[in-house]
């Protein structure tokens, strides 16, 4: 996998930029397959700063309905990556 398919959208929640602001962790989207070590690579290339550590949590799809008719929304990953001190912050989803 590149880089590009390990990272698939930054999450921009509150408690993720809550977690920007406050602990210097980014939040992301990611493969359901990468590994810590493949993520923290990916996000040290793609956006040119040094990765401190990084977390993640799978969630399973839940189940959905829509009438009589029902299905699985698809499982994801989650990961918070903690960037070291000294390292410029990534800007998306600015609170206004």
């Amino acid at each position: 996998m590149n880089h590009f398919q390990i990272i698939r959208r930054p999450i921009i929640t509150e408690k993720g930029l809550t977690a920007k602001d406050e602990r210097r962790t980014l939040c992301f989207e990611v493969h359901p397959n990468a590994s810590k070590t493949e993520v923290k690579e990916a996000v040290q290339k793609l956006f040119k700063v040094q990765v401190e550590s990084v977390r993640t949590a799978n969630f399973f799809g839940k189940l959905r309905r829509r009438g009589r008719t029902s299905g699985f929304r698809s499982d994801w990953k989650k990961a918070y990556v903690k960037l070291k001190a000294g390292e410029k912050m990534i800007e998306y989803g600015e609170k206004a």
